[in-house]
């Protein structure tokens, strides 16, 4: 009586603890959360993946996609990937220092010349090891999603790097990025990125970092008078989900999932270049705040003032992930 009974509480704790998995006959549910609204490069990446699979495995796989912070929060989104209360997430590159420091390598301020440069650096094995990286803590990743490279936004003009010191300015959760404004003096702000938009109106920070897609759909050009074309850094994306979900469905529906993965990333990458082209534009046309192109000495001056942290974080990120970014970019 005692064995059935420890039986039977070990069966209970191996299916609370295991995938959401459908019943018989039912297909299985891939909750889809991200914070970003459904016109950004996330955005429009998590719905073809819906779209792709709801073609392709209909009956099999069912894709749920909540937008907005409307299912989870910035804050909370990694540990419900855990818990199981979602199946797939994009999260920025930034929210996974805590399951591997290797992927600081994409925090790290001015260590790209360009987008292009950051693209042959995901094409090289070196970024395939990173997608592994985090296989200790149960998260497997899928693909890089590009978002594109960030300016700094401002209620000053940003030109020299001493004009952001004494201002506060919104980070993600990374101690990169708190190293990267502590050097030019500044404040770094962890919030999430659902309070971006109200911290700048109320001024409760005075500065942020995005991409031109971030910046137009979050409306924050608005509220900021000043953005400078810095293209400091890169705010990408990893689709991750868990090893244990992924390797619980079957291998041939795997399959698919894989393909169909594959292709969204090819386009989600093509097309966030030409989406931030043109909300950089609509941002210049609507005249609400003034845009700040630096000269290639300015711009210098930036990266100097920012390189130390290059040395502060070798160690935690290895030498030879580093290495392996700088030298993709041809012109040094």
């Amino acid at each position: 009586m005692y064995k059935s009974c420890v039986a039977a509480m070990v069966a209970a704790l191996y299916w609370l603890s295991a995938p959401a998995m459908a019943a018989e006959g039912e297909p299985i549910v891939i909750k889809f959360a991200h914070v970003v609204a459904d016109d950004t490069p996330k955005g429009k990446g998590a719905l073809l993946f819906q779209k792709l699979v709801g073609e392709r495995l209909a009956g099999k796989v069912k894709v749920e996609v909540y937008p907005n912070s409307t299912l989870v929060g910035d804050a909370d989104e990694m540990q419900a990937l855990l818990d199981g209360k979602v199946q797939m997430l994009a999260p920025s590159l930034s929210k996974f220092d805590k399951y591997t420091k290797k992927l600081q390598v994409f925090d790290l301020p001015f260590l790209f010349d360009d987008e292009a440069a950051v693209q042959r650096f995901q094409n090289r094995e070196m970024s395939r090891e990173l997608l592994r990286s985090m296989a200790d803590s149960g998260i497997y990743g899928l693909a890089y999603w590009n978002n594109g490279l960030k300016q700094l936004s401002a209620t000053r003009a940003l030109v020299k790097p001493e004009d952001a010191a004494g201002l506060a300015f919104r980070i993600q959760p990374s101690t990169v990025l708190e190293a990267q404004f502590d050097a030019v003096g500044a404040k770094p702000v962890r919030l999430p990125f659902a309070d971006v938009y109200k911290s700048l109106q109320n001024g409760v920070v005075q500065g942020a970092e995005n991409p031109w897609s971030n910046i137009a759909s979050q409306k924050m050009n608005t509220v900021q008078p000043f953005i400078t074309e810095s293209n400091h850094g890169v705010l990408n994306y990893m689709l991750v989900t868990t090893s244990k979900f992924w390797m619980s469905m079957p291998f041939a529906v795997r399959s698919e999932l894989e393909g169909i993965v594959l292709e969204v990333t090819q386009t989600v990458n093509k097309e966030a270049a030409a989406l931030n082209q043109r909300d950089r534009d609509r941002i210049v046309a609507s005249g609400t705040s003034k845009l700040i192109t630096l000269t290639p000495e300015q711009r210098q001056a930036w990266r100097e003032q920012m390189m130390p942290v290059w040395k502060t974080y070798e160690a935690d990120i290895g030498a030879d992930v580093i290495r392996a970014a700088l030298t993709v970019n041809r012109k040094r």
